[in-house]
């Protein structure tokens, strides 16, 4: 009997010591950080495999690419597509993409927010997140509740925009109610997650001076990407004077950056007859909104982009590049990040050693984090464009196109994305995982990775310019 006590003490040891060298190993490697990938990954890979099923396929096709590709592209809540969804895909494959944007919408929020969280009170996430504004606390309690209220937020947006959506392609369109109910619903998830799939074969082309579906569909694209932390604030319909910087910086920089995207595009492309020269002056207003809207990685295109000026595709360009809010459906370097870094460029103009917005400053390591994502997210465009360029016979203008608006998450295309070669489709995956998964990702291991330092360098000055 003492020997078998023994015997079973050393093995109730034994598998203790194991079970702390399983913690130990989980919490240095099985991080939040690192697990989003491998969880939207995840996600991709049984997407792929629910659009391989014979019942997704409107065609005879066994290609693999399609359905890797779309599931890529939807999971990252992109829209960039290689096949026709109104007519390759079946009701069942439709449905199978529709599910995965709004997993792709609703992971991202919930993932991005909880970082968020992590990063600004350095908590664990099993129990409990508390996260803490500038002027007041905020108590979000466990990820039950994160989870409940970005659900509901969605739940209501897309809800709204599905009925509004719905009644006008019943009223004005003549589709059945079946057939209304299920464009108005499918429109609606991907506007508010910004993902740009329609079920039209030209996308938002025949609805360009519909206002009740141009202007639907930008709010609900507008509040996806603003991101969950403001819309929660501006619910509380606090005073100007006690919004965070985070919610002054994304509610002023997105306004700034529509109201300049609306109107270069109109400015741009107001008399050009292969786009908005043959539309009424009330069409071509609407127009110019959804043109100054979508580039900011919703995805949709109520024109023919192949077809637009160069200027208009250059700013097209950069309003991508730049994307959408923190902690929403959005891509892009994001809103904050670009305008931490112009505030930054602002006041060393001036000559001011400390970098204030408002009436607070912004310490050095976020602006090491904000200039970190920036040229990360300039060096994977230009390395894919440059991929494209060799693995395609298109100009530098298509391809950058083409490669900003996958690593953006937006969708947008010259029309060159059916065309691609396979390898060249791998590089446009490639770009959707990373500007997805790796701004967020990066944005947060950068700042969970920000310790203190208890000594200085003598410091030298290199020649700068």
């Amino acid at each position: 009997m003492a020997a078998e006590r023994v015997s079973r003490t050393g093995a109730i040891e034994r598998l203790k010591e194991l079970r702390g060298h399983v913690a130990a190993f989980s919490s240095r490697v099985l991080t939040p950080v690192r697990l989003v990938p491998l969880a939207f990954a995840v996600v991709i890979l049984l997407g792929a495999g629910v659009l391989e099923l014979p019942a997704a396929r409107a065609s005879d096709s066994t290609d693999l690419m399609p359905a890797l590709f779309t599931a890529v592209s939807a999971v990252c809540v992109t829209g960039l597509i290689t096949v026709d969804p109104a007519t390759f895909w079946s009701p069942f494959g439709q449905a199978a993409i529709l599910a995965m944007i709004q997993v792709g919408g609703f992971g991202i929020m919930t993932l991005a927010t909880l970082l968020a969280l992590l990063v600004r009170k350095r908590l664990g996430i099993r129990s409990q997140l508390v996260a803490q504004s500038e002027s007041h606390t905020v108590n979000f309690g466990d990820v039950r509740r994160v989870l409940i209220r970005v659900a509901l937020i969605m739940g209501v947006v897309e809800g709204v925009t599905a009925v509004i959506l719905t009644a006008r392609f019943r009223i004005a369109y003549d589709d059945d109610l079946p057939t209304a109910l299920w464009h108005g619903v499918f429109h609606a998830v991907s506007a508010f997650n910004n993902a740009g799939f329609s079920l039209f074969s030209d996308n938002l082309i025949p609805f360009v001076d519909d206002p009740w579906i141009i202007v639907p569909i930008s709010i609900a694209i507008i509040l996806g990407a603003i991101g969950f932390p403001v819309i929660i604030e501006l619910l509380r319909r606090s005073p100007l004077s006690n919004w965070t910087i985070h919610t002054r910086l994304t509610v002023y920089g997105t306004l700034l950056l529509l109201a300049v995207g609306i109107t270069l595009f109109a400015v741009f492309e107001w008399h050009r007859p292969e786009t908005l020269g043959s539309l009424s002056t009330g069409g071509k207003l609407v127009a110019a909104i959804g043109g100054g809207v979508f580039p900011r990685t919703a995805g949709f295109n109520s024109i023919n982009y192949g077809e637009a000026a160069p200027e208009t595709l250059l700013m097209t360009d950069i309003l991508m590049f730049i994307g959408g809010g923190s902690a929403g459906t959005a891509g892009g370097i994001k809103v904050t990040t670009f305008l931490v870094l112009g505030f930054a460029i602002l006041n060393e103009i001036r000559g001011r050693e400390q970098v204030t917005i408002g009436n607070r400053s912004i310490s050095s390591s976020v602006q090491r984090q904000a200039l970190s994502v920036a040229l990360l997210g300039i060096g994977v465009v230009i390395l894919g464009a440059v991929l494209l360029l060799m693995l395609t016979d298109y100009g530098l203008e298509q391809t950058l196109f083409e490669s900003v608006s996958a690593f953006a998450t937006v969708g947008m295309s010259t029309g060159i994305t059916y065309d691609l070669p396979h390898s060249a489709q791998l590089v446009l995956m490639a770009l959707m995982f990373i500007g997805r998964i790796g701004t967020i990702t990066t944005a947060a291991a950068l700042a969970l990775n920000s310790k203190p330092v208890l000594y200085r360098l003598p410091e030298e000055r290199p020649i700068i310019g």
